[in-house]
């Protein structure tokens, strides 16, 4: 760790900081239904929403009706974006002529099952990709599909977590919103300006943003190569702002059309965090107390700051056994220049674990490095973050949300403490609010726990269809605690909606397809339901007098326990299958010893 990558990341920091503030009073005044300085452009265009889909904006909902209404928008989506994806052959704005005979040699068919894992995977705002956007999509899917969901299911988060602040702020209501006016509000005030901002700095950046077909070049060897553009900047603009990480290109943020350079990058990765942050604020000031978002906000700034200042040092030290022979001992041998293998080069050790630690701890998909190729504790942190609910600022709106959960379990357990009924917010926290919030959490620890497990040991064949003779590891790319590490990966990123790889295991089969498809649904809905279950009980209890006996949930102790609270579970939950992935493979590789693939045959995971 170089003290120029230790200012970077501090520097980074202080930035999100800065926008914290003014980004969170803004976005509270748009849910509140207050005016904005926007207002006099972007009033009419929410009008025009309302008055085309037939919306009452003065209508509120009951919680029950909120889930149905978000369960029937995701269903909506999830059919529109599978069937274009079928049809794209048949569809204007396909230059390439993706999904038809005269398609280029290199392209993927848009087969049904990929179009399912696709369309639930954006649906849900996991942008989970077993394809490569340039040899698979039209620009017509790219922009009409994709790009919509990565505007409209990051508004529906937001709007969840809206619902769930009403919950507390409201007393003796059995209504906590409209879900259709959070949303067009989430989408019009806030995502669209800032993506609108964003995408034309890309493009001056010199990421692309054509309908032009692929270029085709002469190489200095005299051969020719094609070279893929498109409407790059439009999608990228909104994939990082909205934390879904789909990326036009198969290597996504580290592909130099969609990150060209490193003031592009510190942006992008500034972006990824940015909403999540602010909404922190917004919180504290929708509550009437800035304290709690602050409180919030130290406690998912601790865990971050915990994550990439264990991933950094992880990545300069890199593996001691290729370390200068002669020159250090055995115990301080470090890879000369650190672990860059993986990583591009414009942009570094530093900004790689940045980003790395951030995409993970928010719902966020995109990467600027491969992950694969991290040390085994490198590697293990962005592992680790995913499974821990990704509450770490999260997604934008899931992260809060799934905070906010955490929250109640942390006052909860507080309570058995003193033997006390816990309070938060000046609502009692009784049994129905901890069932819901132990739901969510289980929900998703067993979507990832059991998934992997299952696959582990199944047998099928590479082409992921059943078949009794296949191994139980066919489809990794490596063998061993590496190779468990990529099935774990796999199946926490999908659970909990983030999106990323560790790569190393080709999912782009029916049998991935499918079993992602129904994790990322699993880890959806299996947190949303729950949590706008709890704004409802929530808002229907009478406030009660904060009391001498009542804990404070402002101030160090209670970001204390609530850093603790997040790092027990998820301890608890994964560190039975941490040890048997990057943990083994870390201690292996200190020894200088690699682990046999035998190891995980034996002991059948």
């Amino acid at each position: 760790m170089t003290m120029q990558g230790f200012v970077y990341i501090v520097v980074f920091f202080l930035v999100l900081l800065v926008l914290t503030k003014p980004l969170g009073i803004f976005m509270a005044q748009v849910f509140e239904g207050r005016r904005t300085f926007l207002h006099p452009v972007l009033r009419p265009l929410e009008v025009l929403v309302y008055k085309f889909c037939g919306i009452r904006e003065t209508s509120e909902q009951r919680w029950t009706q909120y889930s149905a209404s978000i369960i029937a928008f995701s269903l909506v989506s999830f059919l529109f974006v599978y069937a274009i994806q079928r049809l794209q052959g048949l569809l204007p704005l396909n230059p390439m002529h993706f999904s038809t005979g005269h398609a280029p040699s290199y392209a993927t068919p848009m087969t049904p099952d990929l179009a399912f894992g696709t369309a639930v995977s954006f649906m849900t705002n996991t942008n989970w990709q077993a394809y490569g956007g340039e040899q698979t999509l039209s620009y017509l899917v790219q922009m009409a599909a994709l790009t919509v969901q990565n505007f409209v299911s990051a508004a529906a988060g937001m709007a969840v977590v809206i619902a769930l602040i009403r919950g507390f702020m409201r007393k003796e209501t059995n209504t906590i919103g409209n879900f259709w006016v959070d949303t067009t509000r989430a989408t019009v005030y806030v995502l669209l300006p800032l993506s609108l901002l964003f995408a034309l700095f890309l493009c001056f950046r010199g990421v692309p943003q054509t309908l032009k077909s692929y270029r085709t070049a002469t190489t200095i060897e005299g051969t020719t190569q094609n070279i893929a553009v498109g409407p790059v900047a439009g999608q990228e603009a909104i994939k990082m702002l909205g934390t879904n990480g789909g990326g036009f290109f198969n290597a996504n943020s580290a592909h130099p059309y969609e990150n060209p350079t490193p003031l592009t990058n510190f942006v992008e990765v500034l972006s990824i965090l940015l909403i999540s942050s602010a909404l922190t604020y917004t919180f504290g000031r929708m509550v009437e107390d800035t304290r709690q978002g602050w409180a919030l906000f130290a406690a998912m700034a601790v865990l971050f700051l915990a994550g990439v200042f264990i991933c950094y040092p992880a990545e300069g030290v890199g593996n001691p056994n290729l370390a200068r022979l002669g020159v250090e001992t055995k115990a301080t041998a470090t890879q000369p220049g650190g672990n860059m293998e993986g990583k591009e080069v414009r942009f570094g050790i530093a900004s790689s674990a940045l980003w790395a630690t951030a995409t993970t701890d928010a719902s966020n998909g995109s990467v600027n490095s491969m992950h694969d190729s991290y040390t085994p504790l490198g590697g293990f942190i962005p592992l680790f973050n995913i499974q821990t609910d990704e509450v770490i600022f999260g997604g934008v709106g899931s992260g809060l949300y799934g905070m906010l959960l955490y929250a109640i379990v942390g006052v909860f357990i507080a309570g058995l403490m003193v033997g006390r009924t816990p309070e938060y917010l000046g609502k009692k926290i009784e049994q129905k609010e901890v069932k819901m919030a132990m739901v969510a959490i289980i929900a998703t620890a067993f979507s990832i726990l059991v998934f992997a497990a299952i696959c582990a040991v199944i047998p099928f064949a590479k082409n992921g269809y059943w078949n009794p003779p296949g191994p139980a590891i066919a489809n990794l790319g490596n063998p061993g605690a590496h190779g468990f590490s990529e099935l774990l990966y796999t199946f926490s990123s999908a659970s909990e909606n983030n999106g990323s790889a560790f790569a190393g295991i080709n999912v782009n089969t029916p049998w991935y397809n499918l079993t992602t498809g129904l994790a990322m649904l699993i880890g959806r809905f299996g947190f949303i339901l729950p949590t706008l279950a709890i704004a409802g009980s929530l808002a229907c209890k009478k406030k009660v007098p904060t009391t001498s006996g009542t804990l404070p949930t402002h101030g160090t102790l209670f970001v204390g326990l609530l850093v603790g609270v997040v790092v027990v579970i998820g301890a608890l939950t994964f560190f039975p299958a941490l040890s048997l992935g990057p943990l083994v493979e870390h201690f292996f590789m200190r020894e200088g010893k690699l682990l046999s693939a035998l190891i995980i045959r034996t002991v059948g995971v």
